[in-house]
Formats: structure tokens, C-alpha cells, sequence
């Protein structure tokens, strides 16, 4: 079995790299990786000042640029604004268990930030991208389901765990449907998923204030069992530069989530197409953003 440390990724002298949520945790590890491998790294970050204390301790070309992916408003406006040709996107920022909230068009603050914000952006940027799309998942979509008719919580018991894992679901139908439609554009630009197994970073630490028992239990596994933010980044880090094909998942090899990235296997419903073309469906009607490339056929 290919496995994969972070030591393996060649030089990036002359890409550009776009990562979400690149102002900490796994999105900061794989920024300082790509920056010293010579890559021009744009992060694209809610909070710009911390952003550019990030990108001052960085080697080589960075930028630092405001996006908020609760805000399809922002999402657009960082699109509009970005005018290179990107090679890789790393659709990596996210929320993780926090209580009810929405966004500022409306959606359930989990799906509306960690897939269709992301959905929306990468539609709005694929014109320039010429590598690849990755996009960070987590193993908690094993517990997730695509409820259509409910799709923002708004009729349901609001349940921060099942939200979570619809949004991470989302986030692999959602890679496995680009990657059709990449191909049957003729598209040579590949998309693949990642997840970083159980590392102490901030998306974790975003559920605080949901429950005091949610806290302590994070606690307890990031002094425990947690990797830290450059090992979580290992998958990512493969999924955005391995020798491996479209609709790809990469994620740790070890016991307990843990260790350097490899290929990995994902739930059943994450694999079903039917499911993934109505998402994408669904989304393109939320968003207001289409896939932007000719579909040749299928």
C-alpha cells in the first residue's frame, strides 16, 4: 500500500495554490508545505489579519484575500477578485459541531459553509483551474445522510452530529459528481477528497459552546489520540499532488486515524451517483452557480 508523508511533495516552483480556511490547523500545515516547495500560496481566510501573520512567517510569494464561505455574496466577490490561474484549489476551511446557526443566505451553518459555500466557489473558479480540486471530508460522513426534503434543518430536531455528517457527505458526493462532469467536459483537471483522521486543529475546536459535555469529550481526545495540524495534513497534502486518479480519498493508514495518508475507503452512500447528480442538482438551485464547462455528453 502507496503511503505518503508530507517529505514527498515535490517542488511547486511556478504553481499557484488557492486553500480555504488557511489561517490555522491543516490548512496552515499545508500552506507552509506548498510555500516552501516554492508554490505562489493564496490564503483565503474570514479573518485577514490573522491571515497575514500566517503568511509573514511563510517562505516565497504568498497572498492574503477575505472569503467567507458563509456568504455567497463574499465567496463571489473572492472569485471575481482572483485573477490567476490557479493550479490547485484545496476546498479546506470548515465548521465542526457547532449549535443551530445560519448562514448569511439562509442555510444551515454546516451544510451552507462546508459544502455549498465550497460548491459554489469552485464553480465560480474552475474556468482557471488547470490541476486539481481537493476537498477536505472527515470520517464522520460514515454517519451522515442527504435528507432532501430537510436539507436545512428547518422541520427537523437540529442534531449537530447528523449535520456534521451530512455536510462531510456532501463534501465526498459532491468530488465524485465534479469528477463525472470534469470528465465528460473533457476536462483534464481531477478532483479528490481528503480527510485528516483525528487531529487537534480549530475546526475542532469550533464546537465549543455546543455542549460542555462535547468540549470535555474533545479534550480528552486531542491530549490523548490527536495528531497534530501537519500530521492531519498529510491527506491533503496527497490529494493534492499523489500519483492518483480522480474521485480519489485519501486520508491516515494508521490505528485510530493516525499516520501517514494513503488511498482509503469511504461509506456506501458516499459512492451513490444518483444521490451526487441530485445534490448537485439541488445545490446548483441554492447557490445560483452553475458548472461553468460544456458537457460534451452523458
Amino acid at each position: 500500500m502507496t503511503t505518503f508523508e508530507a517529505s514527498d511533495v515535490p517542488s511547486q516552483a511556478g504553481r499557484t495554490v488557492v486553500i480555504t480556511g488557511a489561517s490555522s490547523g491543516i490548512g496552515r500545515a499545508a500552506a507552509e508545505v506548498f510555500a516552501a516547495r516554492g508554490a505562489f500560496v493564496v490564503l483565503a481566510v474570514r479573518n485577514v489579519a490573522k491571515g497575514r501573520a500566517v503568511a509573514d512567517a511563510l517562505p516565497g510569494r504568498t497572498e492574503v484575500r477575505r472569503l467567507e464561505l458563509g456568504d455567497l455574496a463574499s465567496v463571489r466577490e473572492f472569485a471575481d477578485g482572483l485573477d490567476l490561474t490557479v493550479d490547485i484549489l484545496i476546498n479546506n476551511a470548515g465548521v465542526m459541531m457547532p449549535p443551530l446557526g445560519r448562514t448569511a443566505d439562509g442555510f444551515e451553518t454546516q451544510f451552507g459553509t462546508n459544502h455549498l459555500g465550497h460548491f459554489a466557489l469552485t464553480n465560480l473558479l474552475l474556468p482557471q483551474i488547470v490541476g486539481r480540486v481537493v476537498t477536505v471530508s472527515s470520517g464522520g460522513h460514515r454517519r451522515g445522510r442527504i435528507d432532501f426534503e430537510d436539507l436545512n434543518w428547518e422541520r427537523r430536531s437540529y442534531d449537530r452530529f447528523s449535520s456534521y455528517g451530512q455536510s462531510k457527505l456532501a463534501n465526498l458526493l459532491f468530488t465524485k459528481e465534479l469528477q463525472r462532469r470534469l470528465e465528460v467536459a473533457g476536462s483534464d483537471v481531477i478532483a479528490t477528497a481528503a480527510h485528516p483522521g483525528l487531529a487537534d486543529t480549530n475546526l475542532d475546536h469550533s464546537s465549543r459552546g455546543a455542549s460542555r459535555s462535547l468540549d470535555l469529550l474533545f479534550g480528552v481526545l486531542r491530549r490523548t489520540l490527536a495528531q497534530t495540524g501537519p500530521d492531519g495534513a498529510r491527506p491533503t497534502l496527497y490529494a493534492a499532488v499523489g500519483d492518483i486518479p480522480g474521485n480519489s480519498f485519501a486520508g491516515p493508514r494508521g490505528l485510530l486515524q493516525r499516520g501517514p495518508a494513503t488511498l482509503v475507503g469511504r461509506s456506501k452512500a458516499a459512492q451513490d451517483a444518483d444521490v451526487a447528480r441530485r445534490l448537485w442538482d439541488v445545490s446548483e438551485e441554492l447557490t445560483g452557480v452553475r458548472f461553468p464547462l460544456t458537457l460534451t455528453a452523458g
